[in-house]
């Protein structure tokens, strides 16, 4: 099995920016495909970014423009670099494989929250 754990998180005034850190231990040389996933108060959780093994990188149309996934095979660590943040990016923020992620049993770490003032 892999788990993550994520930080990195914090308060920051609108326009600012964050670098989020997700590091897996487990079963690390299975991984393929990694996401960032949000949940903001009240609201259901959303994926954010997916960074495939190949190094393609998909994000949500929220995302786009603003953030960038990336990763280091080596240090089995996946990043959220978080430009021009706004108010509406206010949530807690998780990593997990999509695969697990679609999967309404699967477990989930304990996030790193981001809240940004406006």
């Amino acid at each position: 099995q892999v788990r993550f754990v994520e930080s990195g998180g914090g308060l920051v005034q609108a326009g600012g920016s964050l670098r989020l850190s997700c590091v897996a231990s487990g079963t690390t040389d299975s991984i393929n495909a990694i996401g960032w996933y949000r949940q903001a108060p009240g609201k259901q959780r959303e994926w954010v970014a997916v960074i495939r093994g190949g190094g393609t990188m998909y994000y949500a149309n929220s995302a786009k423009g603003r953030f960038t996934i990336s990763r280091d095979n080596a240090k089995n660590t996946v990043y959220l670099q978080m430009n021009n943040l706004k108010p509406e990016d206010t949530a807690v923020y998780y990593c997990n494989l999509p695969v697990s992620a679609s999967d309404p049993d699967s477990s989930w770490g304990q996030g790193t929250q981001v809240t940004v003032s406006s």
